[in-house]
């Protein structure tokens, strides 16, 4: 049984698979195993996972015979995992030196914690690395592990898989599984962290996550983001089936409402055609699922901005909330030409 199980799933990512891979296979601590999984990818990122299968042991090579997702996609590649922890790594990023050696180090010093969360830094196409800006919240201060309850502004970091390790026995306990769709990470993400018994973090930089020009399901438009919505419908359907976690139902709400917001605002992803759907859609969840009354846990201070978005787009004044959206970014250039 390897300490880690590496699932690299992946999907016209040929530009940058190699580099991914071999930011795998070359860690200086080698007790892995490498699930690489072709997504039927069109390009040639079948026969790259092959050829890597093929000269080392430890590459396991996984062909869908028809294109899923990338949700279904690490599913595959979990089935066939035999790892003490999951880690999973998008195609096009790639793990940091020494990453393997210093998770299981803080893995043995914090008692093999079901979930144990660490930094990464945006790789962008001129070399620069810049690092999350939340790192802060990942101070190793206190005790080695901890209850979510006990650190709750976790959940105010980025909503992904790929930075976590995993203890797969809990995985399996609670069958946790990727969802279809765009905004796999978010269902699984939530479950994996509030259902956990045990949680630590790292302070380090262990992944890579590149900031491509083009070619990211990020920076394209597409209705497919309206699928955000069914991911939501999940998170609250999984709440509904822990009476014990309902005191995460505004927290969880809150962050809801600042990524249908975020969604909205990024002109990269929805279609003209598609904003009137998805702000009526999001107002429809924001108002389905609310606490009322209820006051989140997150310990971050909303602006007096945000609140009155998170508001209008419950309530579904879209017009009012483009005016506000306006007025802001109207702001935001002023003060930019002012520092200028």
């Amino acid at each position: 049984m390897p300490r880690f199980s590496v699932i690299v799933p992946a999907y016209k990512v040929q530009a940058y698979l190699r580099e991914s891979l071999d930011s795998v296979l070359t860690q200086s601590y080698p007790d892995l195993e490498l699930i690489a999984v072709d997504d039927a990818s069109p390009d040639a990122c079948g026969s790259i996972i092959d050829e890597y299968a093929a000269r080392d042991p430890r590459v396991t090579a996984v062909h869908l015979a028809q294109n899923l997702g990338l949700g279904p996609a690490r599913n595959a590649g979990l089935a066939r995992a035999t790892g003490d922890y999951l880690v999973f790594l998008d195609g096009d990023d790639t793990l940091a030196p020494g990453a393997l050696q210093a998770l299981t180090d803080r893995l043995k010093a914090t008692g093999s914690p079901d979930v144990l969360v660490y930094d990464y830094a945006r790789a962008y196409w001129s070399g620069e690395l810049v690092r999350n800006r939340l790192s802060h919240r990942l101070s190793e201060e206190g005790p080695a592990s901890f209850r979510l309850s006990d650190r709750p502004a976790l959940l105010a970091m980025l909503m992904v898989v790929w930075n976590k390790a995993y203890r797969r026995e809990y995985v399996e306990r609670e069958g946790l599984a990727f969802p279809p769709g765009l905004y796999e990470d978010t269902p699984w993400t939530y479950a994996a962290l509030l259902a956990a018994e045990s949680v630590a973090v790292l302070d380090r930089v262990c992944v890579h996550y590149r900031q491509r020009r083009t070619g990211s399901i990020l920076t394209t438009s597409t209705p497919r983001h309206l699928e955000i919505f069914d991911q939501y419908d999940r998170v609250f359907g999984y709440l509904a089936g822990r009476p014990e976690l309902e005191r995460w139902r505004s927290t969880l709400h809150r962050r809801m409402a600042e990524h249908f917001c975020a969604v909205h605002a990024d002109p990269r992803r929805l279609p003209r055609a598609s904003r009137a759907e998805f702000f009526a859609r999001a107002s429809a969840l924001l108002r389905r699922y609310r606490a009322p009354g209820a006051r989140s846990s997150l310990p971050l201070s909303l602006s007096r901005t945000d609140r009155i978005r998170h508001t209008l787009m419950r309530l579904g004044l879209r017009r009012c909330y483009r005016t506000l959206s306006v007025l802001r970014w109207a702001g935001l250039a002023l003060g930019r030409a002012g520092a200028a």
